[in-house]
């Protein structure tokens, strides 16, 4: 029996975070007709961050937020959660999407996150939040440029980084594959984000919206002075529409002709022991991502596990809960990937297995899509740091609701869209050929690489 089997063998197909006693209750679904001042559509991050700034910004706003399931049972249940300044996934993509707004958008992620910070305090929400910072990791020597690239570039945006080389990184989080780091120490680290939105939840119910689970939208009917929106049971007749609905990408059927529902998948250890946690140091908790061409993502959680990603693949028409994600197979080259990265733990066992759409589009960024002549607004997007982006998003995406005259506005990612992405079958094939080419390209190189080459040419930094 190789690792991969012994160590998923007894594993839950279901997100650790979500699976959790700490879980609120779920708030009654709508039921009837209602009328509100603005309609939020969708209880992950996005949507709660715009419950909680909308109704700080002005308490006698009537604010509904209704979603489809439980709170954070989207992609907001899922993730990594690493935290960052960073709002449009990494330094490298902001510069390569945005260039002339790079300065302002530094800006804004700064002021994103001590917003971020103000939030937890002044509404004692525990996400089990540790600011030790972030690695950036390069696997293998070959990729200490870019590793060294990075450094140069935190640098001159002025962020508290340090470079480090393979005993530096080891001392920090020892793996035999990381041959050099990235140290970001600055507002950045990890959350746990069940707990982290279900504190949203609580904050934006203190504050007064009325919020409805087990409420999917159904319809949205412009009626010319106001929107109908109807639900399974109920209907909300409304002036403005945020959709926070991501990879879902529900609200209208143009959304998904930017954004793609490629999935990744994450696995959880058990709690590690003294022996174990001494093997592996990381004593200051830091969130690290890598840079293989198919990365893996990981960090330690407050219980001392560690939680590791990646293995991007994609569903026939961005099938958002597939069959195929049910079953323990897929996970066991994650499982393996692990292995390589952390060898001295071959006797450890994993928990939880979860996988779920991202919403990937051609920047790997946050961005907005306006209909019915500006009275609905989607906000989404997010293929990396939407923890912590996703209160820009929210922030973003009720601004252009509200027809707000903030200079943050007039700035390209406010301004424009990311481009169109071709309709099935064409999607399902592109990306079956780019995925695998992700899979074997550092191994096999070849026609791989020329392939990977052609796909960011056409937009998609990969």
């Amino acid at each position: 029996m190789d690792f991969a089997q012994k160590a998923l063998g007894d594993v839950t197909l279901f997100p650790l975070w979500l699976d959790n006693p700490a879980a609120p209750a779920v708030e009654p679904q709508l039921i009837g007709r209602t009328e509100a001042d603005l309609l939020i559509v969708g209880g992950g991050f996005t949507g709660l961050w715009a419950a909680v700034q909308a109704k700080e910004a002005d308490p006698g706003r009537d604010v509904v937020l209704i979603e489809a399931g439980k709170v954070a049972y989207g992609a907001s249940g899922r993730p990594g959660a690493i935290v960052s300044t960073s709002l449009m996934h990494g330094l490298n993509n902001a510069i390569r999407i945005f260039p002339d707004d790079i300065e302002d958008l530094e800006r804004l992620g700064q002021d994103n996150m001590a917003g971020f910070l103000d939030t937890l305090e002044r509404h004692n929400i525990d996400a089990q939040q540790t600011w030790g910072g972030e690695l950036t990791v390069a696997i293998g020597d070959e990729r200490l440029p870019d590793i060294a690239e990075e450094y140069e570039l935190h640098k001159r945006y002025g962020h508290d980084v340090e470079l480090l080389d393979a005993d530096g990184v080891r001392a920090e989080v020892n793996s035999p594959l990381y041959s050099g780091a990235v140290w970001s120490k600055k507002l950045s680290g990890t959350v746990h984000p069940a707990m982290l939105a279900w504190g949203l939840k609580r904050a934006a119910i203190v504050l007064g919206v009325r919020l409805h689970e087990m409420t999917p939208m159904e319809e949205i009917g412009d009626e010319g002075g106001h929107l109908l929106v109807k639900t399974h049971d109920g209907e909300v007749k409304t002036r403005k529409v945020l959709l926070c609905t991501n990879a879902f990408a529900s609200g209208h059927k143009h959304i998904k002709r930017r954004v793609v529902g490629i999935r990744d998948r994450i696995i959880a250890t058990e709690p590690l022991n003294d022996a174990q946690l001494e093997s592996i140091g990381w004593k200051n908790r830091q969130g690290v991502y890598d840079t293989r061409t198919q990365l893996n993502y990981t960090r330690m959680t407050q219980d001392n596990r560690i939680t590791f990603g990646g293995r991007l693949t994609y569903y026939y028409g961005g099938d958002t809960d597939p069959a195929g994600d049910r079953v323990v197979e897929p996970y066991h080259r994650l499982a393996m990937a692990f292995n390589k990265t952390f060898p001295q733990l071959g006797d450890i066992r994993f928990t939880h297995a979860w996988s779920g759409p991202i919403a990937l589009t051609t920047r790997m960024a946050v961005h907005f899509q306006t209909y019915h002549g500006g009275k609905v607004v989607w906000a989404g997007g997010y293929s990396g740091f939407g923890v912590s982006t996703s209160r820009f998003g929210a922030r973003i995406g009720l601004a252009k609701l509200d027809g707000l005259d903030l200079p943050e506005l007039k700035l390209d990612f406010a301004t424009t869209m990311p481009n169109w992405i071709p309709p099935e079958p064409f999607r399902w094939l592109g990306s079956k050929i780019t995925l695998y080419a992700l899979d074997t390209a550092d191994e096999k190189g070849g026609w791989r690489h020329a392939w990977l080459k052609f796909v960011y040419a056409l937009g998609f930094p990969i």
